[in-house]
């Protein structure tokens, strides 16, 4: 990762919702070079977000349920 700065990295990670400790790890893998390990931190954190983002489209379909059902009234 050679195109971003250690700080812009950094950034990014609390950009995406990432931990003091998921971004503490993800440093430790950067500084040695271990790709494999940033990637596997990174999906791990993508797919918690992905599982949260299902969770509230369900809420989301709930709540246009109920909309639905008093409009129809």
């Amino acid at each position: 990762m050679d195109f971003l700065s250690r700080e812009a990295v950094v950034q990014n990670l609390k950009d995406a919702g990432c931990c003091a400790a998921v971004i503490d790890a993800f440093m430790a893998c950067y500084d040695e070079k271990q790709e494999g390990k940033e990637l596997a931190l990174l999906e791990k954190h993508r797919a918690c977000l992905l599982e949260r983002v299902h969770k509230e489209e369900g809420r989301i379909s709930c709540l246009d349920y109920l909309i639905y059902q008093i409009k129809k009234q």
